[in-house]
């Protein structure tokens, strides 16, 4: 694979990464319990990329996170805050109605291979 093609398939990625993420802290998660969320959706995201997102969207204050000390090893908690509700929301339905409309033309683009 080219390297233009790699950089725009991360580019393409980053954003539904982003509302992948959200979507799963509806209910607190944990680093790790939020990999495997999003692999059983056949979602991959490294560690090195989920970590820095997750400071990210805190920052945004989209996210909050909490410290469970309750088992043997510490876990940092995250979940959406009121805010990152109403944004995920929003987004989810923005990213509905674009998913739509690029199938349309994606749709349309095979109809013109075909002639």
């Amino acid at each position: 694979m080219s390297t233009l093609l790699n950089s725009l398939i991360t580019e393409l990625r980053r954003g539904t990464l982003t509302l992948a993420v959200l979507s799963q802290l509806r209910t607190p998660q944990y680093g790790y319990s939020l990999v495997q969320l999003l692999e059983e959706s056949s979602i991959t995201i490294d560690q090195s990329t989920l970590y820095p997102l997750l400071r990210r969207l805190e920052k945004q204050e989209l996210v909050t996170s909490s410290w469970d000390t309750s088992e043997s090893r510490p876990r940092k908690y995250y979940v959406l805050s009121d805010y990152g509700v109403e944004i995920f929301l929003q987004l989810k339905e923005e990213w509905l109605k674009n998913s739509k409309e690029l199938y349309g033309l994606l749709q349309g683009e095979d109809d013109h291979e075909a002639d």
